[in-house]
């Protein structure tokens, strides 16, 4: 049996240097500028993301879902920190606060702008993340725990969640807002909402975490 599986790979490998792989100079148009034609979307990597491969990026966010939720298992039988790790000094207070201003104004333009240019509701995601983190090592915790619950964010992180799997299951039955102008910022349809449900999806479920690290570890 062994030598079958040996037999196998040879010819397996020797059918990887013979036989050419496929051509794909017949086709006169490139499969970015098809993918663009076909989610209405001028950043082709969006129009993968959100629409091409859809069902499962709808998981993804579930996944991430998912994983907020395990924090808050894996630490809930933890005793809270009794220190709290943070900048004192006011030099690196400032250039925290001052990078947090930054990665706040790049999550935005990557929410609002992802489906134009490199970035997408993930990136966007991350950099508010970032950014919440930086004032998180800055601020009180107190301080930021009473912003989340006055600001109900994690309502408005599952609400997102929902909204997102509703309009993806929508899109995936058929049914599509129109695409507009290649390159105008109100183009491809249905694709900068998800984009920017992401981003607030990711930026929510990432200050929940934050928090919960903060409290119960007293560090990120």
């Amino acid at each position: 049996m062994r030598w079958i599986y040996v037999l196998a790979g040879i010819a397996l490998f020797i059918k990887m240097l013979i036989v050419p792989n496929p051509s794909l100079e017949s086709l006169q148009t490139s499969i970015t500028a098809l993918v663009v034609q076909d989610s209405g979307v001028a950043n082709a990597v969006s129009g993968i993301i959100f629409r091409n491969r859809l069902y499962d990026t709808i998981f993804e966010v579930v996944v991430f879902t998912i994983a907020i939720l395990g924090v808050y298992f894996l630490l809930a039988d933890e005793k809270p920190s009794c220190a709290i790790y943070q900048f004192t000094d006011q030099p690196s207070i400032v250039l925290a606060r001052l990078g947090a201003t930054i990665a706040a104004l790049v999550g935005i333009e990557l929410a609002i702008r992802g489906h134009l240019s490199p970035g997408g509701g993930f990136a966007a995601g991350v950099a508010g993340g970032t950014a919440i983190g930086l004032i998180a090592i800055t601020s009180s915790p107190e301080w930021m725990q009473s912003i989340y619950k006055r600001w109900h964010a994690a309502t408005w992180e599952k609400v997102s969640v929902l909204v997102f799997i509703v309009l993806s299951a929508i899109t995936l039955v058929g049914i599509e807002l129109p695409y507009g102008e290649l390159g105008a910022l109100f183009s491809g349809g249905i694709v900068p909402i998800l984009n920017i449900l992401v981003a607030v999806k990711v930026t929510l479920g990432s200050w929940a975490v934050i928090l919960v690290f903060v409290h119960y570890r007293g560090l990120l």
